[in-house]
């Protein structure tokens, strides 16, 4: 997935249903927490990903970790990331220390480190571990990229899995961005708009499962 499209694209004009439509859209369902099969951990430097990962762990929603990520060839790494001064030090290995040292066992933990952005998460994840042998994956990610990223997930595995996000929120300038607040400020909506704007395109190339709707043509 190249960086065709800006992070903070220009924003048109939305009224209430568009915000609607694009919370929707951008940040999925929200559904209660539940006990799963497994857990999908998308690659990232920022700790909620490996935060969230090991609250479901604690919580016994999951008792096999799936962690993706080589090293962004695009995204800059949060400034606590601890692998952000090497290059040579993949995002999973990163995240999967985080998880040992919390406890988790390494047996339960498949991982994988070559894939450079979303899609190649999903598609080198397939690589190590057999989606066909579970029903329910609870999904690690950030909140407002959560529709762009489940939507991988079902392009690409099997469709009898159903999804559970089990997501964080991320701060952009001081401001932290929500399913509650992002459509307040400038940078909430430019966040979400350039969301809504991938998902788009990359479902109209096949990356992801389309839409079924647009928000403004």
């Amino acid at each position: 997935m190249n960086p065709i499209i800006p992070k903070e694209p220009v924003i048109p004009d939305l009224t209430e249903i568009d915000v609607e439509l694009l919370t929707a859209i951008t940040f999925e369902k929200e559904v209660r927490p539940q006990k799963c099969d497994a857990l999908f951990v998308f690659s990232g430097t920022h700790s909620g990903h490996w935060e969230k990962a090991i609250e479901a762990y604690h919580r016994n929603y999951i008792e096999t970790i799936i962690v993706t990520g080589g090293r962004s060839l695009t995204g800059i790494p949060h400034p606590h990331w601890e692998g952000n001064t090497d290059r040579e030090v993949s995002e999973a290995q990163v995240i999967v220390s985080f998880l040992i040292r919390a406890g988790i066992p390494s047996h339960i933990i498949f991982s994988e480190e070559k894939s450079t952005n979303s899609l190649e998460n999903v598609i080198c994840a397939l690589e190590v571990f057999d989606f066909t042998k579970i029903q329910s994956l609870m999904v690690v990610c950030k909140s407002h990229a959560t529709g762009r990223q489940i939507r991988t997930l079902k392009k690409h595995l099997p469709n009898q899995i159903e999804y559970i996000p089990f997501t964080f929120n991320t701060v952009y300038k001081g401001t932290e961005v929500n399913r509650n607040n992002w459509m307040e400020t400038e940078i909430g909506r430019k966040r979400v708009w350039g969301e809504y704007l991938r998902i788009n395109h990359y479902g109209i190339k096949g990356n992801i499962l389309p839409l079924d709707v647009c928000v403004i043509d």
